[in-house]
């Protein structure tokens, strides 16, 4: 069994630990209908994910005709209402998530979660797949500190994992903008919602599928 010298490994969740592309694209149309734009294509969303709702949202608004004279913030909460009440439609691991997370729990790893997606809506996600009890902590936005690629997060998620060696695991410049900041090692996944081409995100490690996690934590 490969050694690591991680007490805490940390996740990312969209576009990293679950693929939820088609479920946040379908929450992203309703609301973009609902004022009369077009919708956008399935192969697009994942350019527009990132930085959160509000942030993806501005993306789609930017890219249909602007946002001027929007309710923005109506309009974001007509996306939210129709993404948790659909949220679980769609997502699932990404291939080989499974396997690799049971890997880090045969090694008594402390497995953490933080992302920019609101906290409850990260808690609903991964209790309808059934992954909630994988997790020492999970933090998401509202929960208490800045979004990525503020630092604040990843101190947060170390302090409630119990302390020690940490890592991060991330698909964009957020990830590994705030992995950086709070001094932690950071793999990136060339499979999510890269935000810049993979070996340019700044991370110390790029893998292109989940068997590859375990021997890239050993090298940091």
């Amino acid at each position: 069994m490969t050694a690591l010298r991680f007490a805490t490994v940390g996740f990312d969740l969209d576009g990293t630990l679950l693929d939820t592309s088609r479920d946040l694209g379908a929450a992203l149309n309703h609301a973009l209908a609902s004022i009369g734009r077009p919708t956008v294509a399935d192969e697009a969303v994942s350019n527009l994910i990132g930085g959160g709702s509000a942030l993806m949202l501005r993306r789609a608004l930017d890219l249909t005709g602007g946002q001027d004279g929007v309710d923005f913030d109506a309009l974001r909460q007509v996306l939210l209402a129709h993404y948790e009440a659909n949220i679980a439609v769609h997502t699932a691991l990404y291939p080989g998530g499974a396997a690799m997370l049971d890997a880090l729990d045969d090694r008594g790893i402390s497995i953490a979660m933080v992302t920019n997606k609101p906290q409850h809506l990260a808690i609903k996600l991964l209790g309808e797949l059934g992954l909630l009890d994988r997790f020492a902590c999970i933090i998401g936005g509202g929960g208490g500190y800045p979004l990525k690629p503020a630092p604040d997060a990843l101190h947060g998620m170390v302090a409630q994992s119990g302390g020690g060696a940490a890592a991060y695991v991330g698909d964009t410049t957020f990830d590994t903008g705030a992995a950086r900041a709070a001094g932690l090692p950071c793999v990136a996944v060339s499979f999510g919602f890269n935000d810049l081409p993979p070996a340019d995100l700044g991370a110390d490690a790029v893998i292109d599928h989940f068997d590859a996690l375990i021997p890239a934590l050993a090298t940091l």
